[in-house]
């Protein structure tokens, strides 16, 4: 069985770029930070999430032309130009990083190129590229593949500064008009008059 190859692919033209050699390993990078909220007289601050970030796919790359006595150059300028702005989109391009089961949308992020093997005439013939990808979707994609219901048990969070009930309706039940349900829950007379950092607890919908 032939040795599958890990391929580039810009999503924007369509052509392919195959590494020389495969990566000794990746590592996927995955962070959902949570900030949290200035409530005067708590002993520790609430925390709320606001949105995840993208993953992270890095790895090394490596460029050997010693044999062939060939410019390294020729095949590490290809990955330095996936960076570059494209003028019909006005951005770097769109990419896909394939091997074997992975299959990553992700646009390239960071490059570092350490050359480390020169000929007599000081041609680099080894290269190593540190590259790291940044995950790529658009935000409909996004919302296509999220469960916007609410979750099947009541859940407590604290209202930001400037947010209302409807706007928190909005945001947790996608539905701005189902902020009588957390009015009712949380027993408000005055909804329009809550300040930031009250703790509300979002029943769940049914």
């Amino acid at each position: 069985m032939a040795l599958e190859k890990a391929t580039i692919t810009n999503v924007d033209t369509n052509d392919e770029i195959e590494v020389l050699f495969n990566p000794k390993e990746y590592v996927i990078e995955k962070k959902t930070p949570w900030s949290e909220i200035n409530v005067f007289g708590m002993d520790s601050p609430p925390v709320q999430f606001t949105m995840g970030e993208r993953k992270r796919l890095s790895m090394e790359l490596f460029f050997d032309t010693s044999e062939e006595k060939t410019d390294v150059r020729d095949y590490t300028t290809k990955i330095e130009e996936l960076m570059l702005v494209n003028a019909q989109e006005h951005r770097p391009p769109i990419l896909r990083f394939s091997w074997g089961s992975l299959s990553f949308d992700c646009v390239l992020e960071d490059l570092v190129q350490r050359f480390t093997l020169f000929s007599n005439d000081g041609t680099p013939l080894r290269a190593i590229c540190k590259v790291v990808f940044k995950e790529y979707a658009t935000a409909a994609t996004q919302l296509s593949n999220t469960r916007r219901e609410s979750a099947d048990h009541t859940k407590r969070m604290a209202l930001r500064e400037g947010e209302t009930l409807s706007s928190l309706a909005a945001r947790e039940y996608n539905d701005s008009s189902k902020w009588r349900v957390i009015a009712d829950a949380n027993n408000i007379d005055d909804p329009e008059n809550i300040s930031a950092g009250t703790i509300v607890e979002l029943p769940p919908l049914y």
